[in-house]
């Protein structure tokens, strides 16, 4: 993973094996500094600067990818984490952000993510490529800069 921006409780990263190849969209991921396995696990505060976090940093993606020249149309959020529910250590809880360009050539625009199994369909992940260097410093940049929007303060999110 290629850390794009960490707080105190949280990391965003950009996906090295990523779901949405970087020209349909592209994928980044955002999880908590610990490891729990459920979003239910989150304290109060906790959650209410994931779900800040990932305003901010899909802003940033759909921004910064379209200036890139990836017509992002979307994000999508998920949730996941089965692929490791059957592992010792158990699932984790990550949030992932898969762009969605409306001119996609795999995962086309307005439809479903295929999303099988990465063990199950290696070739299908093969071809994906990750967000490059200018991307991340570019997402990055754009999260620091909207976080010091008033919207996005601390006070207006109750985080003060």
């Amino acid at each position: 993973m290629v850390v794009i921006y960490e707080s105190n409780n949280f990391i965003v990263e950009a996906v090295e094996k990523p779901h949405v190849d970087r020209d349909d969209g592209g994928h980044i991921m955002i999880r908590p500094r610990i490891r729990i396995s459920d979003r239910q696990q989150l304290s109060t505060k906790q959650a209410i600067e994931l779900m800040r976090l990932t305003i901010v940093a899909g802003q940033a993606m759909t921004t910064v990818m379209n200036q890139h020249g990836v017509d992002i149309g979307r994000i999508n959020y998920q949730d996941n984490g089965n692929w490791s529910v059957f592992k010792p250590e158990g699932p984790y809880f990550h949030i992932h952000l898969y762009g969605r360009a409306k001119s996609a050539k795999v995962n086309k625009y307005g439809d479903a993510i295929f999303q099988g199994h990465r063990e199950e369909n290696k070739k299908h992940y093969e071809r994906f490529k990750p967000l490059n260097s200018a991307d991340v410093k570019g997402i990055n940049k754009e999260i620091l800069r909207l976080l010091k929007e008033k919207k996005f303060s601390d006070s207006e999110w109750g985080l003060s």
